[in-house]
């Protein structure tokens, strides 16, 4: 019987479709995937005219630079993005991978196996990227997806999910399996939170008002991503040209992501050194700079810094400096003000390196490389669902394998207990 409710039968009809994709083989979902990135390619000129709506109703309304930036889908991004789903497609299908098994005394086999979730809910913002990624990594994981992409991408979010419905169904899959929310607004995303029985796992991405949001009201079970308060630390040991170049990327390449530094901690015995040339070339890229007494005294003309910098992910070309006497003042300020989401030692000294990586306690933690380097297509996974900053089944980088749980397969013959 359909569901009167068109906010539950759209989500009951991805739960349908979910159901049989569930089985269907690589070599299908594959052929999937391959259709979405064809498509993207042979669809530019429409996804572009979409996005354009999108981009000046953004404008209109103020949201900032960082967020038209991301919000903005051009050629170059949407064969970029074309490039990622085929690097899924590339990627060993994860669903029926065996983690661990063995044969009990009295001849039972027991295995532990790799099993889609069924349906994925992503709540994010000003993000069309997020639909193609999200929807091939949920494709490939034999998960369907139901999204909501927020008002401010909804044209774009609009096209790109109608693009893959045509695309699943052209090679005979169910295209209910992926499906956008967005036309039912604000109280679309209240009620995707509490979907219980129709979503089996929820994932936000956003500002951290939004994350905080979604795990506070969600009945769904929640993968948390977090904001990213992220520090680079320049250890007395680091190589001048490195630090340089490490902390310049880590700031200034994409500013307004959330693996994008936003404070620079430098120690004191590196501070004479160091500091002038980091901030000048800082400066020469456009960033704004604030810092404590020391890092002031150093250096002409930058604000003061205070609790807020060192809490405040901004997203912007904006960064806190502060001087710290040791490693250990380095990890414990870090320890204070992180978000868990990604931290950069920069040193020349293997026992720090080592200390550094074993104690701070983020979701990736580096050592001598930008911070830029924590997403999903450069570790490797094709694109991402989210940095995961929660410590339960998935943190870091979220792929494919991230997107499945386990099941126990018991096979036996005739035994009792």
């Amino acid at each position: 019987m359909t569901n009167a409710d068109p906010f539950l039968a759209q989500l009951e009809r991805a739960r349908v479709a979910a159901k049989s994709l569930a089985t269907v083989t690589t070599a299908q979902k594959n052929a999937a995937l391959e259709a979405i990135a064809a498509a993207l390619e042979s669809s530019v000129p429409e996804i572009v005219e979409e996005n354009a709506k999108d981009l000046a109703l953004g404008a209109q309304k103020g949201i900032g630079d960082g967020l038209l930036d991301r919000l903005r889908l051009d050629e170059t991004r949407l064969f970029g993005l074309a490039a990622a789903v085929r690097t899924v497609i590339a990627l060993p299908d994860p669903v029926g991978e065996v983690l661990r098994g063995s044969t009990l005394a009295n001849g039972i086999r027991i295995n532990q196996v790799r099993v889609p979730f069924g349906v994925v809910g992503a709540i994010y913002e000003a993000r069309p990227n997020v639909t193609i990624d999200i929807a091939a990594l949920a494709l490939k994981s034999g998960n369907g997806a139901v999204l909501r992409g927020g008002t401010a991408a909804e044209n774009s979010n609009r096209v790109l999910v109608n693009l893959i419905q045509r695309a699943l169904s052209n090679v005979g899959l169910d295209g209910d399996a992926v499906q956008t929310i967005d036309e039912f607004g604000r109280e679309g995303a209240s009620r995707l939170m509490r979907a219980r029985g129709y979503i089996d796992v929820l994932i936000p991405r956003g500002s951290a008002g939004l994350i905080s949001t979604v795990v506070q009201e969600s009945t769904v079970p929640v993968i948390e991503t977090g904001s990213g308060i992220v520090h680079v630390f320049v250890d007395a040991t680091a190589d001048e040209d490195m630090a340089a170049a490490i902390v310049t990327n880590s700031k200034t390449h994409r500013p307004s992501v959330c693996n994008a530094a936003e404070t620079l901690l430098v120690h004191r015995d590196a501070a004479a050194r160091m500091l002038p040339r980091l901030a000048r070339e800082l400066q020469e890229s456009g960033v704004a700079l604030s810092g404590d007494g020391a890092a002031r005294a150093r250096l002409d003309g930058i604000a003061e810094a205070d609790d807020e910098t060192w809490a405040t992910e901004h997203l912007a070309l904006e960064m806190g400096i502060r001087v710290v006497d040791s490693l250990d003042e380095a990890i414990a300020h870090i320890a204070r003000y992180s978000t868990h989401h990604t931290e950069s030692i920069v040193t020349q000294d293997y026992a720090n390196a080592e200390r550094f990586l074993a104690e701070v306690d983020s979701a990736v933690v580096m050592v001598n490389t930008s911070t830029r380097f924590t997403d999903g297509g450069e570790f490797g996974f094709g694109a991402e669902v989210g940095i995961s900053t929660q410590k339960l089944h998935a943190r870091g980088p979220m792929g494919l394998a991230e997107l499945t749980s386990t099941k126990w397969l018991v096979r036996g013959g005739g035994q009792i207990r």
